[in-house]
């Protein structure tokens, strides 16, 4: 193994890439320096009431990050937040620890018979998700491609404009509003009721491309995602990359305007709200116009070769759906691909 290599362009270095290893295959392997982050974090880090325990444990995982706890040694800690705290941490860095790489345990993690046997909180699955597409995307030079892949990890603000539709990073509008984008000053001003102008986000374009390398931790370009805009183009090559990263297995995805395919056999939903939705008309139910309306774009998606697929499926078109919630927020599931597609038997 050697460490990730540097790429032509590089990106996300909040993602903590550069703290794992590669695997000969490509994927990512976690390393000590990586776990001790999570040690590093307020809810691991003892604090002044600590108590001895809770400080030798610390103590220990900080020396050896993979060190085998037990569940007696886990009980004498003597805060019970903190224990949970530790519990929580250890069966995941256990779940990474249990698979040669961190797309491994990702994708095992979705195919267990009961995951919720397992308590892993959505943030540390998507910083994995940040991770293995910070991996997948290695090398690329193009920011349309990183910006539209950022949806697979972080939530996004919806707007309709003139029939457009834009995607905000959620944190990012949140942040805005708050402050007016004048930082701690904005946010006094805000509180004592006096109005700000609103802030108006860059929509990443030909012109601002360069700028996003710069920014691209900053989470604050804005992307079109309109039909036959080159956002939602490059959401299609991010997903059919993500495919093909876990299973080996080529797939092609084009945004349609319409399902009118009287043959239709299989669909996945890339959220909750798709999901929901697509079941709906797939069982013929008379769908409200207002549940309509929060699909944002739907897919059809091909096998590059039908013998990858279930026999019975084979050589149909699967058909897929974004939406937003009722909040104007995506967020969208990359697992759903990879539980949800109909691959044949003998590819799990």
């Amino acid at each position: 193994m050697s460490m990730v290599a540097e790429s032509a362009r590089d990106f996300w270095l909040s993602s903590g890439h550069h703290l794992l290893d590669r695997s000969e295959g490509g994927g990512l392997v976690v390393t000590p320096e990586f776990l001790k982050v999570y040690l590093a974090r307020p809810e691991m880090a003892p604090i002044p009431e600590s108590g001895p325990q809770e400080r030798k444990l610390h103590a220990a995982l900080l020396d050896n990050p993979r060190e085998a706890v037990s569940k007696q040694r886990l009980s004498l800690v003597e805060d019970a937040d903190a224990r949970e705290n530790y519990q929580v941490w250890l069966g995941f860095r256990d779940l990474l620890l249990a698979h040669p790489t961190l797309e491994a345990a990702y994708r095992a993690f979705f195919q267990a018979k009961a995951p919720g046997q397992l308590l892993v909180p959505p943030m540390f699955l998507d910083q994995l998700v940040h991770l293995i597409l910070r991996n997948m995307l290695d090398g690329t030079d193009d920011p349309l491609l990183v910006r539209a892949a950022e949806c697979l990890f972080r939530t996004q603000k919806v707007s309709i404009l003139e029939g457009g539709i834009l995607l905000a990073d959620e944190e990012v509008v949140e942040q805005s509003a708050r402050t007016g984008g004048f930082g701690t000053l904005g946010q006094l001003i805000v509180e004592s009721g006096t109005p700000l102008r609103s802030v108006e986000l860059d929509v990443l374009n030909a012109e601002n491309a360069a700028a996003y390398w710069e920014r691209s931790d900053r989470f604050d370009m804005v992307l079109d995602v309109s039909f036959s805009r080159p956002g939602l183009d490059a959401l299609c090559r991010v997903l059919e990359r993500w495919v093909v990263h876990f299973t080996t297995i080529k797939v092609s995805i084009q945004p349609v305007q319409t399902i009118s395919d009287e043959r239709w056999s299989w669909h996945v939903g890339l959220d909750a709200e798709a999901t929901r939705i697509l079941n709906a008309m797939w069982d013929g139910e008379d769908v409200p116009q207002a549940d309509l309306a929060r699909v944002l774009s739907l897919f059809r998606l091909e096998f590059a070769d039908p013998a990858d697929m279930l026999d019975r499926v084979a050589g149909r078109p699967v058909y897929l759906a974004m939406a937003m919630g009722e909040d104007k927020t995506l967020r969208l599931k990359p697992q759903n691909l990879l539980t949800g597609l109909p691959f044949a038997d003998r590819r799990g």
